[in-house]
Protein backbone atom coordinates (compact mmCIF):
# COMPACT_ATOMS: atom_id res chain seq x y z
CA UNK A 1 0.00 0.00 0.00
CA UNK A 2 1.71 2.91 -0.85
CA UNK A 3 -0.44 5.72 1.09
CA UNK A 4 -1.16 4.98 4.77
CA UNK A 5 -3.86 6.68 5.36
CA UNK A 6 -5.08 8.82 1.76
CA UNK A 7 -6.34 11.36 4.25
CA UNK A 8 -9.01 9.16 5.64
CA UNK A 9 -10.08 10.69 9.29
CA UNK A 10 -10.55 8.09 11.91
CA UNK A 11 -14.68 9.02 12.05
CA UNK A 12 -15.76 5.52 13.21
CA UNK A 13 -15.67 3.17 16.07
CA UNK A 14 -12.38 1.73 16.50
CA UNK A 15 -12.10 -2.07 16.76
CA UNK A 16 -11.44 -3.32 20.39
CA UNK A 17 -8.09 -3.73 20.88
CA UNK A 18 -6.96 -1.03 18.29
CA UNK A 19 -3.02 -0.77 16.61
CA UNK A 20 -1.99 2.68 17.61
CA UNK A 21 1.39 3.51 15.14
CA UNK A 22 4.18 5.51 17.08
CA UNK A 23 7.00 7.50 15.23
CA UNK A 24 8.13 10.44 17.12
CA UNK A 25 8.16 10.41 20.84
CA UNK A 26 5.25 7.49 21.11
CA UNK A 27 8.54 5.26 20.52
CA UNK A 28 10.66 6.18 23.73
CA UNK A 29 7.91 8.10 25.83
CA UNK A 30 5.24 5.29 26.73
CA UNK A 31 3.58 6.08 29.49
CA UNK A 32 0.12 4.01 28.71
CA UNK A 33 -1.03 0.50 29.15
CA UNK A 34 -0.10 -1.56 26.04
CA UNK A 35 -1.30 -5.48 24.77
CA UNK A 36 1.58 -5.60 22.84
CA UNK A 37 4.45 -3.74 21.15
CA UNK A 38 5.62 -4.52 17.42
CA UNK A 39 8.55 -2.82 15.24
CA UNK A 40 6.77 -1.69 12.88
CA UNK A 41 6.61 0.76 9.63
CA UNK A 42 4.45 2.17 7.08
CA UNK A 43 4.96 2.99 3.64
CA UNK A 44 4.42 6.60 1.55
CA UNK A 45 5.43 8.97 4.57
CA UNK A 46 8.52 10.37 5.95
CA UNK A 47 8.67 12.12 9.64
CA UNK A 48 9.80 16.04 9.26
CA UNK A 49 10.28 18.24 12.68
CA UNK A 50 7.35 20.66 11.11
CA UNK A 51 4.42 20.93 13.67
CA UNK A 52 5.18 23.28 16.35
CA UNK A 53 5.07 22.27 19.88
CA UNK A 54 3.19 24.87 22.14
CA UNK A 55 2.33 22.18 25.09
CA UNK A 56 4.99 19.92 25.63
CA UNK A 57 8.78 21.18 24.28
CA UNK A 58 7.98 24.60 23.81
CA UNK A 59 4.96 27.36 24.80
CA UNK A 60 2.76 28.81 23.31
CA UNK A 61 5.04 32.57 23.28
CA UNK A 62 7.72 29.85 21.39
CA UNK A 63 6.83 26.70 20.66
CA UNK A 64 9.19 24.34 19.88
CA UNK A 65 9.32 21.80 16.65
CA UNK A 66 8.39 18.25 16.77
CA UNK A 67 7.66 15.45 13.97
CA UNK A 68 5.00 15.22 12.00
CA UNK A 69 4.55 12.54 8.53
CA UNK A 70 4.13 14.48 5.37
CA UNK A 71 3.67 12.41 1.87
CA UNK A 72 6.47 10.77 0.13
CA UNK A 73 5.89 8.18 -2.62
CA UNK A 74 7.62 5.05 -2.04
CA UNK A 75 9.17 6.47 1.45
CA UNK A 76 9.05 3.64 4.34
CA UNK A 77 8.83 5.35 8.20
CA UNK A 78 10.04 3.42 10.51
CA UNK A 79 8.45 3.35 14.69
CA UNK A 80 6.51 1.08 16.61
CA UNK A 81 3.17 0.23 16.71
CA UNK A 82 1.64 -0.67 19.83
CA UNK A 83 -1.68 -2.64 20.57
CA UNK A 84 -4.02 -1.10 23.11
CA UNK A 85 -7.38 -1.40 24.67
CA UNK A 86 -9.63 1.51 23.31
CA UNK A 87 -9.69 3.50 26.54
CA UNK A 88 -6.10 4.61 26.17
CA UNK A 89 -7.19 6.53 22.76
CA UNK A 90 -8.14 8.75 25.56
CA UNK A 91 -5.14 9.27 26.83
CA UNK A 92 -3.48 9.65 23.80
CA UNK A 93 -6.06 11.95 22.04
CA UNK A 94 -4.74 14.56 25.15
CA UNK A 95 -1.23 13.78 24.42
CA UNK A 96 -1.50 14.43 20.63
CA UNK A 97 -4.00 17.67 21.16
CA UNK A 98 -1.80 20.55 19.68
CA UNK A 99 -2.91 19.61 16.18
CA UNK A 100 -2.99 15.94 15.80
CA UNK A 101 -5.78 14.09 14.52
CA UNK A 102 -6.39 10.34 14.22
CA UNK A 103 -6.28 8.77 10.64
CA UNK A 104 -6.39 5.29 9.84
CA UNK A 105 -4.37 2.94 7.77
CA UNK A 106 -2.23 0.08 7.37
CA UNK A 107 0.72 -0.87 9.27
CA UNK A 108 3.16 -3.47 8.48
CA UNK A 109 4.38 -5.45 11.46
CA UNK A 110 8.19 -5.95 11.40
CA UNK A 111 9.00 -9.53 12.69
CA UNK A 112 5.91 -11.25 11.50
CA UNK A 113 5.62 -9.40 8.29
CA UNK A 114 1.92 -8.98 8.77
CA UNK A 115 0.20 -5.90 7.91
CA UNK A 116 -2.91 -5.13 10.38
CA UNK A 117 -5.15 -2.00 10.51
CA UNK A 118 -4.45 0.86 12.80
CA UNK A 119 -4.24 4.60 13.99
CA UNK A 120 -1.56 7.27 13.60
CA UNK A 121 -1.26 10.78 14.76
CA UNK A 122 -0.89 12.97 12.35
CA UNK A 123 -0.66 16.61 12.49
CA UNK A 124 -1.21 18.30 8.71
CA UNK A 125 -0.85 21.95 7.52
CA UNK A 126 -3.98 23.19 8.23
CA UNK A 127 -3.79 23.01 11.90
CA UNK A 128 -2.22 26.36 13.23
CA UNK A 129 0.23 24.94 15.42
CA UNK A 130 1.97 24.30 11.96
CA UNK A 131 5.23 25.32 11.33
CA UNK A 132 6.05 24.24 7.99
CA UNK A 133 10.00 23.57 6.53
CA UNK A 134 13.10 25.43 7.37
CA UNK A 135 16.67 25.14 6.41
CA UNK A 136 17.98 22.45 8.66
CA UNK A 137 20.94 24.31 10.50
CA UNK A 138 17.68 26.94 10.95
CA UNK A 139 15.47 24.17 12.73
CA UNK A 140 18.62 22.79 14.86
CA UNK A 141 18.71 26.33 16.36
CA UNK A 142 15.28 27.04 16.92
CA UNK A 143 15.37 23.39 18.71
CA UNK A 144 18.22 24.21 20.62
CA UNK A 145 16.85 27.08 21.95
CA UNK A 146 13.22 25.65 22.77
CA UNK A 147 12.16 23.86 26.28
CA UNK A 148 8.63 23.72 27.41
CA UNK A 149 6.96 20.99 30.41
CA UNK A 150 8.07 17.67 29.25
CA UNK A 151 11.63 19.29 28.74
CA UNK A 152 14.26 20.75 25.80
CA UNK A 153 13.25 20.36 22.64
CA UNK A 154 16.74 19.20 22.06
CA UNK A 155 16.31 16.19 24.69
CA UNK A 156 13.22 15.20 22.09
CA UNK A 157 14.87 14.87 18.87
CA UNK A 158 18.09 13.22 20.56
CA UNK A 159 15.89 11.11 22.31
CA UNK A 160 14.20 10.05 18.95
CA UNK A 161 17.12 9.90 17.62
CA UNK A 162 18.33 7.04 19.80
CA UNK A 163 15.24 5.35 19.50
CA UNK A 164 15.36 5.13 16.10
CA UNK A 165 18.88 3.77 16.00
CA UNK A 166 17.83 1.28 18.37
CA UNK A 167 15.38 -0.08 15.92
CA UNK A 168 18.19 -0.02 13.07
CA UNK A 169 16.54 3.06 11.29
CA UNK A 170 18.92 6.35 10.51
CA UNK A 171 16.28 8.47 9.80
CA UNK A 172 18.62 11.11 7.58
CA UNK A 173 15.99 13.85 8.89
CA UNK A 174 16.33 13.03 12.37
CA UNK A 175 19.61 11.92 12.34
CA UNK A 176 21.10 15.41 10.61
CA UNK A 177 18.97 17.26 13.60
CA UNK A 178 20.70 15.25 16.14
CA UNK A 179 24.43 15.56 14.34
CA UNK A 180 24.31 19.45 14.42
CA UNK A 181 22.46 19.77 17.96
CA UNK A 182 25.35 17.72 19.19
CA UNK A 183 27.91 19.60 17.21
CA UNK A 184 26.52 22.70 18.06
CA UNK A 185 26.32 22.00 22.07
CA UNK A 186 29.89 21.23 21.28
CA UNK A 187 31.01 24.13 20.01
CA UNK A 188 29.10 26.17 22.88
CA UNK A 189 30.95 24.13 25.61
CA UNK A 190 33.85 24.57 23.89
CA UNK A 191 33.63 28.28 23.43
CA UNK A 192 32.52 28.55 27.21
Amino acid sequence: MDNFFNGHRVNRDLPKPAWVFGYGSLIYKVDFPYLRREVASITGWQRRFWQGSHDHRGTPDAPGRVVTLLPAPGHICHGVAYLVEHSVFEHLDYREKNGYQRFDGAITLRKCHTEVQGVVYVADSDNPAYLGPAPMDELASHIASSSGPSGSNSDYVLQLADALQELGDDDPHVAELGRLLTSNAGAKHDAG
